[in-house]
């Protein structure tokens, strides 16, 4: 697949052959790679596909390729091992944080409901050895909230001279680090500083979570469960709080698709098990997701608090409207035939391409724009909709998108947890640590030494 944007080298691994990029690399567990038995040795083999990444035109260094590779079912297996073996000061705590679209993955392939599957999984990964189980969608909670006071704040700011608009969402790594290291300035001023969910919940897990159990930081091996490749890239990024820059947010993260190969290949007895809370109370707490059809809802909730704050108008139900195609909507509030406010959401890189020519050109009509990677949204990330000859799932993205949209919605600003944590965690909204902690910078373009040429 050919990025539209790139015009430039191409791709090191499209210049193999068909066999060599779409041949899979065999992880093996720790007892596999010793010669021994172990307990998990049928577990970890789950397989990986060159074709797989979705890293764009020379935005990968020597280095990063090396730590992404590391980020597989090898890696969580060592560390299970590590933790059954009499030498204590090596153990880790082991929690796994799931992102919210990979529950509708999990729901399809084994005919659950979300909840029942969300229970399923949790039970699996303790019986593996995982200690906590956490859902991510209170670090998205806090994304969109910050997303919406900054939205707010830019639209105050915004001037011809000083454009701030439109706001571009910054979610979606894949789409982050093309911005970040091919497109530069003038886009990257544009894109939201508010971190995203998996960064946020790295913080929460490793700060929070760890002062919570007396755990410093570097005893906690924090595992991540999403439906895209690109969030392996984005658990390298250096921008934890400083007080914690010993550790990583995210140690390891696993697919959708690389969880499910290892349940099918697991004997290990599995029963449900309650999702933990990161407050360490008994209660669980009911799946649910946000507004969006296929993400994290972040256009749906910025757009209506938006609304409310600039114009005191009331949004109740936000209708989208198609325009080339239906990963490319639009969404307007008007008043007495004038547009208050215009909002787009930009799927996949040929409709992100017709937004940043016009950003470009200085001719967008956008006060906002959701941008994400992949066509189809989150739901159709290249970890888990995929068939076994690495091709687009459409029966089981359907599928998917249905089960997804029977998930009750509650809105950021409903969640009394994140309203304690802001008091408990952060000092308040409008504190200095909610700077560090909930919000990034972004680098300009430019390649590092040794970087690899690649290219959609």
């Amino acid at each position: 697949m050919k990025c539209e944007h790139c015009t430039r080298k191409e791709c090191s691994k499209k210049t193999k052959t068909d066999d060599q990029e779409n041949a899979s690399v065999d992880v093996l567990s720790p007892a596999q790679e010793n010669g021994e038995k172990g307990e998990f040795h049928k577990l970890a083999d789950a397989k990986i596909f060159l074709s797989d990444c979705l890293a764009c035109d020379s935005c990968v260094t020597a280095e990063e390729g090396v730590q992404v590779s590391q980020q597989n079912a090898k890696d969580f297996f060592r560390v299970l091992n590590l933790n059954k073996k009499c030498n204590t000061s090596e153990h880790k705590v082991l929690a796994v944080s799931v992102c919210p679209q990979s529950l509708p993955y999990f729901a399809a392939k084994f005919s659950l409901s979300v909840t029942d599957a969300s229970r399923r999984l949790s039970g699996f990964l303790k019986s593996l050895g995982v200690h906590y189980v956490f859902d991510t969608t209170i670090a998205a909670d806090f994304s969109i909230l910050e997303s919406q006071r900054e939205f707010v704040r830019r639209y105050h700011q915004h001037s011809e001279g000083e454009p701030a608009l439109p706001m571009l969402t910054s979610a979606c790594p894949g789409w982050v680090r093309y911005a970040e290291r091919v497109l530069g300035h003038p886009v990257t001023p544009h894109l939201c500083t508010a971190k995203s969910p998996q960064q946020i919940m790295g913080s929460l897990v490793k700060d929070y979570f760890a002062r919570r159990q007396n755990l410093s930081p570097d005893k906690i091996f924090h595992v991540v469960v999403a439906p895209c490749y690109d969030k392996k890239l984005e658990a390298l990024r250096d921008d934890f709080p400083s007080a914690l820059r010993s550790s990583r947010g995210a140690d390891c993260v696993l697919t959708s698709g690389e969880i499910v190969q290892i349940m099918e290949q697991s004997d290990v007895s599995v029963k449900d098990a309650a999702v933990d809370t990161l407050f360490g109370d008994c209660k669980e707490e009911e799946v649910r997701r946000h507004g969006g059809a296929s993400s994290d809802g972040c256009l749906v909730h910025v757009f209506r608090h938006a609304a409310k704050e600039l114009f005191n108008e009331d949004v109740g139900e936000v209708t989208y409207r198609t325009l080339r195609n239906k990963d490319f909507q639009e969404v307007t509030l008007e008043k007495n035939g004038e547009v208050l406010l215009r909002f787009a959401a930009a799927y996949g890189f040929r409709n992100i391409q017709n937004v940043i020519l016009k950003l470009k050109k200085g001719k967008s009509p956008y006060h906002f724009v959701e941008v994400l990677a992949c066509a189809g949204g989150c739901l159709n990330g290249r970890g888990q909709a995929q068939t076994e000859d690495g091709r687009a799932d459409k029966a089981l993205l359907r599928q998917m998108e249905g089960i997804y949209a029977d998930v009750p919605v509650r809105a950021p600003e409903a969640s009394a947890r994140v309203q304690e944590l802001y008091q408990e965690w952060l000092d308040g909204a409008d504190s200095p640590r909610v700077q560090e902690a909930l919000h990034t910078a972004y680098q300009g373009p430019g390649h590092p030494a040794n970087s690899r040429d690649i290219k959609w």
